[in-house]
C-alpha cells in the first residue's frame, strides 16, 4: 500500500525540479529561456545582395563599398549569433573603426593601402563572420531551416573571403595574378573564387603563380569538405515539423483506463 510521505517527497522533488528549470540550472543549458539569435534569413539575403552588387556594379564603386557591406555582414552575424559577455560590442567597435581606416587608406590609390583593405576584409571581417556563424549553427540542439540558411550563408562568405584573399595577393605581389594577362578586378576575383569553391573549373581564369595556385587548391578542398560534411549533414538531419500527436497517444495500454485500475482489480 502506498503511504503519504513518499508522495510528499515525490512532490517536493518535482517542486525542486521546477525551481531548477526556472533558474536555468538543469538540462545542460536546455532549460530556462532559449538563447537569442539563430535566424539567418536576413544574413543570407544581404550576402546575395552583396555579391550581386559587386558583380554588376561599377568596378571602382564595388571595390570601395564592399568593405562596408562586409562590415554589415559581420554585424548582422553578431546579432544573430550572439557571443558571451561584451565580445559583440568589442568586435562591433573594432569592425566599424577598422573599416573606416582601411577605406580611407585605400582611397590614396597605393597598392599597400588597397592590399591592407583586402586583408582586412579577408582575415578579420569575413573569417570572423564564418567562425561566428558556424559556431552558432553547430551549437543548436536541433536542425531547423534557419540552420540550413546559416550554413549556406557561411558557404557564400567563404567564397567572398577567398576572393578578397586573391585580390590581396595581386596587390602585394610583383606580377599579375591571372595567367595570359587576364584582367584582375573584384568581379573576376569573385568569379574565379566561386568556380574554384564549387570545383566547376571552367578554365577561362587560372592563377599564374604558385602562391595563387596553392590558395586555389585550399579553397577547392574547403568547398568540398564544407558541402560534404556540414551542409549535407544538416540537410540530412532536417525534418519538417509534423502534426501534433493526439492527446493520450503517449500513454501505455495499461494506463488508458486511468491510474489505480490495476490495484482495484487485485
Amino acid at each position: 500500500m502506498p503511504t503519504g510521505p513518499p508522495r510528499a517527497d515525490h512532490a517536493q522533488g518535482r517542486d525542486t525540479s521546477v525551481l531548477a528549470r526556472l533558474a536555468g540550472l538543469g538540462g545542460l543549458g536546455r532549460t530556462g529561456s532559449p538563447p537569442g539569435g539563430g535566424r539567418y534569413g536576413l544574413l543570407l539575403a544581404v550576402l546575395v545582395g552583396t555579391y550581386l552588387f559587386s558583380a554588376f556594379g561599377a568596378r571602382q564603386a564595388a571595390t570601395e563599398v564592399q568593405v562596408f557591406l562586409f562590415a554589415l555582414v559581420l554585424l548582422i552575424a553578431l546579432r544573430t549569433s550572439p557571443l558571451p559577455g561584451r565580445w559583440p560590442v568589442i568586435i562591433g567597435v573594432i569592425t566599424v573603426i577598422g573599416s573606416l581606416v582601411t577605406f580611407f587608406t585605400s582611397l590614396t590609390g597605393a597598392r599597400t593601402g588597397t592590399a591592407a583593405e583586402d586583408l582586412w576584409k579577408t582575415l578579420l571581417l569575413l573569417l570572423m563572420t564564418v567562425i561566428v556563424v558556424v559556431r552558432r549553427v553547430l551549437a543548436k540542439p536541433t536542425v531547423t531551416i534557419q540552420s540550413i540558411y546559416g550554413a549556406l550563408s557561411a558557404y557564400l562568405i567563404v567564397g567572398l573571403m577567398f576572393a578578397s584573399g586573391y585580390a590581396a595577393i595581386e596587390h602585394l605581389g610583383e606580377s599579375v595574378f591571372f595567367a595570359n594577362n587576364q584582367q584582375a578586378n573584384t568581379q573576376t576575383f569573385q568569379y574565379f573564387s566561386f568556380t574554384t569553391l564549387t570545383t566547376l573549373g571552367y578554365g577561362d581564369f587560372t592563377a599564374a603563380q604558385s602562391g595563387g595556385r596553392a590558395v586555389a587548391v585550399l579553397e577547392a578542398l574547403t568547398g568540398q569538405v564544407f558541402l560534404a560534411t556540414l551542409v549535407a549533414r544538416l540537410v540530412a538531419a532536417y525534418r519538417t515539423p509534423g502534426p501534433p500527436e493526439p492527446a493520450g497517444r503517449g500513454l501505455l495500454p495499461e494506463d488508458v483506463d486511468g491510474p489505480g485500475d490495476d490495484e482495484d482489480r487485485d
